[in-house]
């Protein structure tokens, strides 16, 4: 069975097709962040028009790159919550008018889903039931996840998600957008214990998770130590900040990981999610799991960050187990996972 993926939650017009849930035959990636550099972050409006702009190319190149038809397809998947709603509505309609002028299947995916089984369709050793720590620029949870693809939400962040906090951090330094990938290689230069940033709700004895008092942390830092009258952006004083910032938020993730796999038994924790492309997290989730004898699993950086290849995936699950949606299908900003 072959699944055509549609995902327009954020900044990127995705499409792929998956063939029986885990072979990935296309995963085609329209990036808009030069658009967003400039702001500092994502414009919902500008999304939402280069989603416009770019989705009827993605989609014929994700079927052209490996000489496939609509013919060749056998349902569509499209993201339709959680997201940006003007972002989500164009793959949605888009979806929409694939299933009905080609006669196919429909069905709507909750984004974070994809995420989650997005180490599923390149670990063939993975567990059941798991814990899943999906960490990204919108969502930061931890999901103990059961076979047949149910789940149950141990925690969620608070106020802002991981990622989120990253880029405005990285705004603070000059660093500019999106920060992830900048602060982790600065991180490496820098010493993680020059700076005692807090760890919000690390002994909270839950599994919730606050991020937005670490940012405000890295916020007052920096303005002191400009009223004090050192050169903040001073190499070497970024990557420390860079360090010992990353330090706080990769402590408390894994944390909580590793106390939600030691108290419901399990044997394997994925990571998910684009700030799962982070280097320190990967290690540090790796090093403390292996303590407890549990196993930690990551998946490539193409399905770290947001792809129709994870979307095509769950749907082939989803699919499996009858699941259609109708064309009155709709978009939503919000949408938890359906628990057990």
């Amino acid at each position: 069975m072959k699944i055509l993926g549609i995902d327009t939650s954020c900044d990127e017009t995705a499409a792929a097709v998956v063939e029986n849930g885990r072979e990935v035959l296309s995963n085609i990636i329209a990036s808009q962040i030069t658009d967003h550099q400039e702001y500092g972050g994502v414009v919902p409006e500008l999304a939402s028009r280069k989603h416009i702009e770019a989705i009827n190319y993605i989609i014929h190149r994700s079927l052209n790159d490996v000489n496939l038809t609509f013919d060749d397809i056998d349902a569509i998947a499209v993201t339709n919550r959680p997201g940006l709603i003007g972002a989500l509505l164009v793959g949605v309609a888009a979806a929409k008018g694939l299933a009905y002028s080609h006669d196919l299947p429909l069905l709507g995916i909750n984004h974070i889903e994809g995420h989650i089984y997005a180490n599923y369709m390149v670990h063939d050793s993975v567990t059941f039931p798991h814990i899943c720590l999906t960490v990204s620029g919108g969502h930061t949870l931890l999901v103990k996840v059961y076979e047949g693809w149910k789940y149950t939400v141990l925690g969620t962040t608070q106020d802002d998600a991981a990622g989120e906090v990253y880029d405005k951090v990285a705004k603070y330094l000059g660093l500019g957008f999106p920060g992830g990938r900048i602060i982790d290689e600065l991180a490496q230069e820098g010493d993680p214990t020059a700076i005692d940033f807090p760890r919000p709700m690390l002994h909270s004895g839950n599994y919730q998770f606050s991020f937005s008092g670490i940012k405000t942390s890295v916020r007052y830092y920096i303005e002191k130590t400009k009223s004090n009258g050192t050169d903040v952006y001073n190499e070497l004083i970024i990557q420390n900040i860079a360090a010992s910032f990353q330090a706080a938020v990769v402590d408390v993730l894994v944390a909580k990981t590793i106390q939600a796999a030691k108290t419901e038994g399990v044997s394997s924790i994925t990571l998910t999610g684009g700030v799962a492309a982070n280097s320190q997290l990967r290690s540090s989730l790796t090093s403390a799991a292996n303590e407890i004898d549990s196993r930690v699993y990551y998946p490539p950086i193409g399905l770290c960050t947001d792809n129709g290849a994870m979307i095509a995936g769950i749907a082939f699950e989803k699919h499996k187990q009858g699941l259609r949606d109708s064309l009155s299908l709709n978009a939503a900003a919000n949408g938890s996972l359906v628990e057990v």
